[in-house]
């Protein structure tokens, strides 16, 4: 059974990166925006999100993206969505797609009781058109 994403966000590159390379992590921000066009939510990805990706000296990677969303909820409201993401991986073994852990905090009336409390889980994968961040529900088995 194929899994449906509550949120698709294409995401394109905003800009240079920022790189430091210490002797116990090298740190990389990647600033981005983007768009999302799904059932729950049409919009944009404000052109000050920001991906924070820090390797360790045991090649431990974490990633940290966050971003806010303006566009109109499922009900055609204007809305907001932020985003925090975070993801860990061996970065001697990345795997694609990426699973990442979001946080939603939302001002739409009607995504806000979905949003804030529910579980959730998030994919990242570089397809023909680039990178897209998709998050799923958890489902719980009864």
């Amino acid at each position: 059974m194929e899994r449906k994403p509550i949120l698709d966000i294409k995401i394109d590159m905003n800009g240079p990166a920022l790189h430091m390379k210490g002797p116990n992590a090298e740190v990389e921000m990647i600033p981005f925006k983007g768009r999302v066009d799904c059932e729950l939510f049409h919009g944009i990805v404000e052109p000050c999100g920001v991906d924070t990706q820090v390797v360790n000296a045991a090649f431990v990677r974490h990633m940290s993206a966050r971003y806010m969303l303006t566009g109109k909820d499922s009900e055609g409201n204007d809305a907001h969505i932020y985003i925090e993401n975070n993801g860990w991986f061996d970065d001697r073994h990345r795997s694609m797609p990426f699973t990442t852990v979001p946080t939603f905090y939302t001002d739409s009336p009607v995504l806000a009781s979905y949003l804030h409390t529910n579980q959730f889980v998030g994919e990242g994968n570089v397809e023909e058109d680039g990178l897209h961040i998709r998050f799923y529900e958890i489902r719980r088995e009864a």
